[in-house]
């Protein structure tokens, strides 16, 4: 007995040593058909950390064990992460390890722990999962495919831990996620029928746009579940459900078939009550309801039935209703009640278009007001049809007074409606306004709307809608909006493609306003720059906001206003026609009173990029020069010296470059033209350094008497640059060519050039011409030029004055000269001619064949000479033009 007990005691010791030993023969075995096997048959990278094979916790089958596997995609969605797992392990026979290379390892249990797979769907359609290559065009035989090796599962136990799922499709902008997932499912797959008993709870959480249907909802299921495997077919028996606290009992079928699957399922909600309902509600409607007291009853049942293949879906009848329910959450003081529901979504061909939803009752009453709608939506999956019918009244105070809203600004108004509308989808898209059916009226009073695209609140005292066929009516608006109140009518023509789609509200209103402030309308938005680290990054700027055009309008207004306030100017009796359409306002015919005279407009601004632009032609008409130069900056920088002026200005100016926040033209980027046209006499050189220093510069002319009338100058402006064609003025019989540029920030570079009679050059020079006696000499001017630089506020004037007489002087000397030795009238004429086109400054050649000694001539060279100091001396000693007449008096006597 001893011998036969040490013998079985070796043979166990021998067993226990090979089933240590086998793992480390075996472990590179299955790492190699693992590796293999990926390389093979995934376009993808696989990797793990370690594979082990353990014989014996798990005797007498064999456990293999891969940890911190991981999968990831390939291009297009290179490196992205496709599956990971913190371990999986797979249990299967022992004599399973004896099996060759070429042989099928076949899996009888499978247990993952924190698996998370992420499955992707990007814009054009193309999945992260499809990463199983393609399988040679060759065709192979049974016995090919039975000694390809790799794996086969004969599954009798599976579990998933504390795992995760992620589905993601950029086609639809959907969003599902099953998060702390745990999941079981015992039974046997090997023969032909058994069961399996199966055990579920996750947390799901789905979103479509920017809406979360399912906001984090716990469901779990158990269900039990017969399997034929020899027809493919898995029925369901006693099976229960729950979506947050809403339990669903569910029986019936699926079987796979060649074309697809077979479904014949029915299910419905044993006894819920209408909070229940409430739950299953996203979580962004419902708020927390766990304290929500409620009435009534919900109920829910359904059947699919059919294929599911390419081509069909199976026949659908799910039915809700919900009678007398109510609810009331405990920190709001009303509650709604009498709510009743009636809906069904139905499918009766299989064909996926034919899927239909019907609302056939929907009602509710909050406080007194009771509010009934119904509604139709066909062909769900193409162009969908809807068609719909509200009826009712409702204080809107009361919303948030019996549902947890969060709103910006608090409610208010009277809401009523009796509206029937039918449409199509397709005819919101392409405006096609012919198929949109709308029968009723709505009304709203004493209601205050604020959105993101308006600067401030508008209060609608009153407004109603006429709806008809094609159009909305826009009958009576009556609102005020910061400083603003402005009523309209007109018409809408997509109202509902704006309040259901990305669609613009488009329309043509008439507008009429007592006071209307252009600043009340305008959205604002931060302000966007280069960043100056880079070229083309853009940066928000956390200092400015930008006023911009609202986005969704496309109108055209019809404009009659008393006062329209823009900047610091206040218009008076606006008239014209604005067209609004992708945040650009083009002007028509606009008019306006200003600067006691009118203003035309017509143009665009535009606030669609990154800074505001215009592009706007003025005629100006009888504009007061003083308060229009005062107020307007920007005809103060086109000409600073206009606002010593008192009179009237007629101008028209082209003009664009950029605006700045608050919509006012910046300056440094205007370009353009202008011509002006003053209608003045009266000048106040005091306000002006630049007259004054002329005057100080140029004695004989005294500038508060300088003649404007009539005036017309042309300006050209670019680039922080103002130049002025030459023009001239008159003072008494001295014109005066002006001509030049400035800059905005009023550096000067101007030439005004004087054709100055001789007479006002001192009594000198007056008794040299009256010596002289000639009628042409008598008319002689002096051009004298007068340099202007500096600014305006400190004005540098140099003029050529002093040489302008000197030469002046010279050309009378060579007259008088020529008059005193008999050279003859010729002679003289010929000197006339040179002073009087204007070559004062070239000196006069004598005939040098005359060379007579007159000691007359010495006495007249002499004389003239003092009479030349005494001019110079008198013009640049400051006097003014009383001296000079007084000399000239003096010199006719």
């Amino acid at each position: 007995m001893k011998k036969i007990l040490k013998i079985i005691g070796i043979v166990v010791l021998i067993f226990i040593a090979i089933l240590i030993a086998i793992p480390f023969v075996l472990e590179s075995k299955i790492d190699t058909i693992v590796q293999n096997y990926a390389d093979e048959n995934l376009d993808a990278d696989l990797s793990f950390d370690d594979i082990s094979l353990s014989l014996i916790s798990s005797f007498p089958k064999a456990e293999v064990s891969v940890e911190n596997l991981k999968i990831t995609n390939r291009a297009p969605f290179e490196g992205e992460t496709l599956a990971t797992a913190k371990s999986l392990s797979f249990e299967m026979g022992m004599m399973q390890l004896l099996n060759t290379a070429e042989d099928p390892l076949e899996i009888n249990e499978i247990i993952a722990d924190e698996l998370l797979l992420v499955i992707k769907t990007n814009k054009t359609g193309t999945t992260n999962y499809d990463i199983v290559k393609e399988s040679d065009t060759t065709t192979t035989t049974p016995e090919e495919t039975e000694s390809s090796g790799g794996f086969s599962f004969d599954i009798e136990h599976y579990e998933l831990n504390n795992s995760a799922f992620t589905y993601i499709d950029d086609t639809s902008n959907l969003k599902f996620y099953l998060t702390e997932i745990n999941h079981y499912g015992t039974g046997l797959f090997s023969g032909n029928t058994s069961q399996l008993d199966t055990n579920t709870e996750a947390n799901v959480t789905f979103a479509m746009d920017s809406t979360e249907y399912f906001s984090n909802n716990s469901i779990k299921l158990d269900a039990l579940i017969d399997l034929d495997l020899d027809q493919q077919k898995y029925t369901f028996k006693e099976n229960k459900a729950y979506i947050n606290a809403l339990p669903l009992e569910f029986d019936g079928f699926i079987q796979l078939v060649e074309a697809g699957q077979n479904i014949d399922i029915t299910f419905k909600n044993p006894g819920a009550t209408f909070k229940d309902f409430l739950a299953v509600i996203p979580k962004a409607y419902t708020k927390d309801i766990e304290n929500v007291s409620t009435t009534g009853n919900f109920t829910v049942n359904g059947i699919v039935k059919g294929l599911v293949s390419e081509e069909t879906i199976p026949t659908l009848d799910i039915r809700l209703n919900s009678n007398n329910a109510s609810f009331k959450y405990p920190d709001l003081p009303k509650s709604v009640k009498n709510i009743a529901i009636d809906a069904s979504v139905k499918n009766t061909t299989g064909n996926v278009d034919d899927t239909y939803v019907n609302i056939d009752k929907l009602n509710f009453q909050v406080d007194e007001d009771i509010f009934k709608s119904e509604a139709s939506i066909k062909n769900l999956t193409q162009n969908m049809l809807i068609s719909a019918k509200l009826d009712g009244v409702l204080n809107l105070a009361n919303i948030t007074k019996a549902y947890p809203v969060e709103l910006d600004s608090e409610l208010s108004g009277i809401l009523k409606g009796n509206v029937s509308t039918s449409f199509d989808m397709n005819a919101l898209e392409t405006n096609a306004y012919q198929r949109i059916k709308n029968v009723g009226s709505v009304s709203i009073s004493d209601f205050i709307f604020s959105s993101e695209d308006m600067a401030n609140p508008v209060q609608i005292n009153e407004a109603s809608l006429a709806f008809k066929p094609g159009t909305v009516s826009l009958n009576r608006f009556d609102a005020l909006t910061g400083q603003s109140d402005f009523s309209a009518t007109g018409t809408i023509n997509n109202l509902l493609g704006f309040l259901l789609s990305d669609k613009k509200l488009e329309g043509n209103f008439n507008l009429n306003s007592n006071t209307f402030a252009i600043s009340d309308f305008m959205s604002e938005s931060e302000d966007v720059v280069l960043n100056e680290t880079t070229t083309d990054t853009p940066t928000t700027t956390t200092g400015g906001e930008t006023l911009k055009i609202p986005d969704f309008l496309d109108c055209t207004i019809t404009a009659n206003a008393k006062t329209v306030i823009y900047d610091n100017l206040n218009l008076k009796n606006v008239k014209g026609e604005l067209l609004i359409k992708d945040q650009t306002a083009t002007l028509k015919n606009m008019t306006t009173d200003l600067f006691n005279g009118q203003l035309g407009l017509s143009g665009n601004v535009s606030t669609k990029g990154t800074q505001p632009t215009f592009d706007m032609s003025l005629a100006m008409q009888n504009f007061d020069i003083s308060q229009s130069f005062k107020d307007l900056d920007m005809l103060k920088a086109l000409a600073p010296i206009a606002k010593v002026l008192q009179g009237k200005l007629n101008s028209t100016i082209d003009i664009n470059g950029l605006l700045d926040s608050s919509l006012s033209p910046d300056l440094t980027t205007i370009s353009g033209n202008a011509i002006a046209k003053i209608l003045t006499d009266k000048v106040n050189t005091e306000n002006s350094p630049l007259l004054s220093t002329l005057n100080s510069k140029l004695d004989f002319v005294n500038f508060d008497n300088i003649d404007l009338k009539d005036i017309v100058t042309n300006l050209n402006f670019e680039n922080g640059n103002v130049s002025v064609k030459p023009f001239t003025i008159n003072y008494k019989d001295i014109p005066i060519e002006i001509s030049g540029s400035h800059s905005f920030s009023n550096t000067m570079n101007y030439d005004a050039v004087l054709q100055v009679p001789a007479k006002y050059l001192g009594s000198e020079v007056n008794r040299l011409i009256g010596q002289i006696n000639d009628d042409e000499v008598n008319n002689l001017t002096v051009p004298i030029t007068a340099n202007i630089g500096g600014t305006f506020t400190s004005p540098n004037v140099k003029t050529d004055l002093t040489s302008g007489v000197s030469s002046l002087t010279q050309q009378l000397i060579e007259i008088e000269k020529q008059k005193l030795i008999g050279k003859g009238k010729d002679k003289v004429n010929d000197l006339l001619s040179g002073i009087i086109g204007g070559n004062t400054n070239t000196s006069t050649k004598t005939d040098s064949t005359t060379t007579k000694d007159n000691s007359n001539i010495k006495t007249t060279e002499d004389k003239v000479k003092e009479g030349v100091g005494n001019i110079l001396g008198g013009l640049l000693s400051g006097k003014k033009n009383s001296d000079n007449k007084k000399a000239a008096d003096s010199t006719k006597s």
